[in-house]
């Protein structure tokens, strides 16, 4: 299968000097979930930034192989408009494409009840938990029917009881959509339990060290959490990390 996208010899620094990437390679395939992981300030949300368009790469190019496809990103803070409903939320991507008031609100409701706030349309992101904020910057992402899904450490403010079920709401979508997902995150047993493969990165500037392949997250469910399967992934995660720690 020909990959989604291609990095190839990407580097990345900034004005302050700060190098953040250096000679980053990865291919994705499409209806891949990788998941980057590594230390703080390692550059995995710059190479999220590099994917989506919204920096550009010093060296080397990203490079998508039919075209840049629609994309949702899911930033690590929920980022909502305080002022604004979460179907209004959820509705703005929607409203920037020019959609038809009526369809848009129709998809939006649509997308909310799909990350399980149907009952919260009219709600204000102040009358909403950590966990609802977050669900409503999901529906955002996926409202317009994006084929490549990026998230920046989504769910890493939340407690763990709510973390685990927007994993397995994460994977439901990926599946149902046939989504392609990039994913950062620090936790070793959120990525072992999301991810078909973990790309595993050094301390800053940022290479990849290891590229994981791990089973099909198809069909997961809390029980593989206590799986021998779960437990060597996480193993192999952990083992990884600490070759990259001088």
């Amino acid at each position: 299968m020909s990959a989604l996208l291609t990095l190839s010899g990407v580097s990345k620094s900034f004005e302050s000097g700060t190098r953040a990437l250096e000679a980053i390679d990865l291919s994705v395939s499409p209806g891949e979930f990788v998941s980057l992981v590594g230390p703080s300030g390692c550059g995995k949300s710059t190479a999220l930034r590099l994917i989506a368009g919204l920096i550009k790469p010093d060296k080397g190019a990203v490079v998508f192989s039919q075209g840049r496809p629609e994309i949702g990103f899911v930033f690590q803070e929920p980022t909502l408009m305080p002022w604004a409903r979460a179907l209004e939320n959820a509705r703005l991507p929607l409203d920037l494409e020019g959609m038809n008031r009526s369809k848009a609100d129709e998809t939006a409701a649509r997308a909310l009840a799909r990350v399980g706030l149907a009952g919260f349309a009219n709600a204000f992101p102040r009358e909403l938990s950590g966990g609802m904020r977050m669900r409503v910057s999901v529906a955002r992402a996926i409202a317009s029917g994006p084929k490549l899904l990026l998230m920046d450490e989504p769910f890493a403010a939340l407690d763990e009881f709510t973390r685990q079920a927007l994993n397995d709401d994460l994977l439901k979508l990926w599946e149902e959509d046939q989504l392609t997902v990039i994913f950062v995150t620090h936790s070793v047993y959120e990525s072992a339990y999301l991810s078909s493969r973990v790309a595993v990165m050094t301390p800053r500037p940022g290479k990849i060290s290891a590229d994981i392949t791990l089973s099909s997250p198809r069909g997961r469910d809390p029980g593989y959490r206590l799986t021998p399967e779960f437990a060597d992934s996480t193993r192999r995660i952990t083992a990884s990390l600490k070759r990259t720690t001088p």
